[in-house]
């Protein structure tokens, strides 16, 4: 449950899911640019929150601008207060929530490539994802969780960021994978 009213008295509402204080924050859906653009125009509103869906959106602390909106934020983790996907919580308070889990990862495990940037990214079993630039010296290393056709990634070096797979093609923040 998300609430801009205010602190809540519980942690957990009703239904026994967690309460998120939405005061002073936005609510991003989390899309790509890139990867509405990659799907056919009857598919542009694959993306968009509706009522009684369930939603995949970020809660970041302060205001997040159109042009951030549209290429997936990244996110410091003192900054997001919860990222839901499909509707249910992955993220709460900068931290994987309990219930995080990889459901379907064949379709995730395995290097991708970006040309353009010379960055490689495998996301192996152990849910690491090592991404390597040009010269092969590890950048950075994290933790990864998908629901769907989303995936979030933890970074160690310090910030959140979100993709979707579509086509067996992952993009997130301008960068486009292929295997």
């Amino acid at each position: 449950m998300i609430t801009p009213a205010g602190p809540a008295a519980h942690d957990i509402g009703p239904g026994g899911e967690p309460v998120i204080d939405a005061r002073g924050t936005s609510v991003v859906p989390l899309l790509d640019g890139n990867a509405l653009r990659a799907r056919p125009a009857g598919e542009h509103g694959a993306y968009h929150l509706v009522p009684g869906d369930p939603a995949t959106f970020a809660v970041v602390r302060g205001r997040v601008n159109e042009s951030r909106m549209r290429n997936m934020p990244v996110v410091r983790p003192a900054d997001l207060l919860a990222v839901a996907v499909d509707g249910e919580i992955l993220v709460r308070n900068g931290e994987p929530y309990p219930a995080t889990g990889v459901p379907d990862p064949d379709a995730w495990i395995g290097a991708r490539t970006d040309r353009g940037r010379a960055l490689d990214q495998t996301c192996s079993p152990a849910a690491g994802t090592p991404r390597r630039a040009a010269a092969g010296v590890d950048a950075c290393t994290g933790a990864w969780w998908t629901r769907g056709g989303r995936i979030v990634y933890r970074d160690d070096s310090g910030f959140w960021a979100f993709g979707v797979q579509y086509d067996g093609v992952i993009r997130h923040a301008g960068i486009v994978r292929r295997r």
